[in-house]
């Protein structure tokens, strides 16, 4: 990791100011690289990262999860870094007899050798870095992945990313597991709906589901209304069968934890397999989508 230092100007402690004692939390760190290109500077600005900070803590305050700023930290990055691609390869298009979840159970995505470079020269691999969710923000990410067209036809799709996630209901245990949490963020200024591209992406990562709404079944990509993990203006997170659980699985995520009287805090178990969609942890809050589809 190269010498990165806290940000002048960022107030941490005035952020967190209105955290309280004991109720879940979630650690969250943010890394700025102070060499970006000046073309690209206007596209992640400081105020738009916290912005979009103070936008997330309203959204998971609301179902009883505060967020906790941990850092801000610039330094140096290779630019040969500045643009990678997510993974090592394409994707495996999602199997035709399954469910997109249970298909990266067996084809789990692998980071890039560029993005686990980059990652690497921001994260440091220290206490807790595993629980916490790592804000990087880089010029550019591309994601590749397949698209059906009819039963037996897929169409590679390559986009470059304003922010993406890296969950674990695609990567399971491939990611450095000091690296875990890491999300890219590399355009807040897209469109309309680029101000929660921060707490979508972390709800992602806090959820570990796509992108899918209630009677809308995951895909990667759902432009709707609703709520978080669609593309839109939407931010609930519902709860029970009819909301797929989306609150019960942000409760018992493993990088929540809640301080005891002693100030010592007390994590939620960790994934019992690989953090997958149907980890053991999510026993009677995950939807079963092959029976959903039949």
């Amino acid at each position: 990791m190269t010498d990165w230092r806290p940000l002048e100007g960022v107030d941490v402690d005035g952020i967190n100011a209105d955290l309280v004692h004991g109720e879940p939390t979630v650690d969250v760190a943010i890394y700025l690289p102070d060499n970006l290109d000046e073309r690209h500077k206007e596209k992640v600005t400081v105020d738009l990262l916290l912005k979009g900070l103070v936008d997330a803590k309203e959204i998971f305050g609301a179902v009883g999860v505060q967020i906790n700023l941990t850092s801000f930290t610039t330094g140096h990055l290779d630019p040969a870094l500045f643009e990678v691609r997510s993974t090592a390869g394409p994707d495996m298009p999602t199997g035709r007899f399954t469910n997109m979840y249970r298909n990266a159970e067996r084809h789990p995505s692998i980071l890039s050798r560029e993005a686990l470079a980059a990652f690497d020269a921001m994260i440091p691999d220290a206490p807790d870095a595993d629980r916490t969710l790592h804000i990087v923000v880089l010029e550019d990410v591309f994601m590749s992945f397949h698209e059906r067209l009819d039963f037996r036809t897929f169409q590679l799709k390559t986009i470059s990313t304003g922010g993406l996630s890296f969950p674990g209901y695609m990567y399971g245990a491939t990611i450095p597991r000091h690296m875990r949490g890491v999300i890219s963020i590399t355009d807040i200024t897209k469109g309309e709906t680029s101000w929660k591209t921060i707490a979508h992406e972390m709800g992602h990562k806090l959820l570990n589901v796509s992108h899918e709404y209630r009677s809308t079944s995951p895909a990667h990509e759902v432009r709707a209304e609703g709520g978080l993990m669609l593309y839109g203006q939407g931010t609930e997170i519902a709860s029970g069968p009819e909301g797929r659980y989306h609150r019960e699985r942000l409760h018992v995520s493993p990088y929540l934890y809640r301080l005891d009287e002693d100030g010592t805090k007390v994590w939620n178990p960790d994934y019992a397999e690989d953090g997958f969609y149907y980890d053991p942890i999510y026993e009677g809050i995950s939807v079963d989508l092959d029976a959903e589809a039949s």
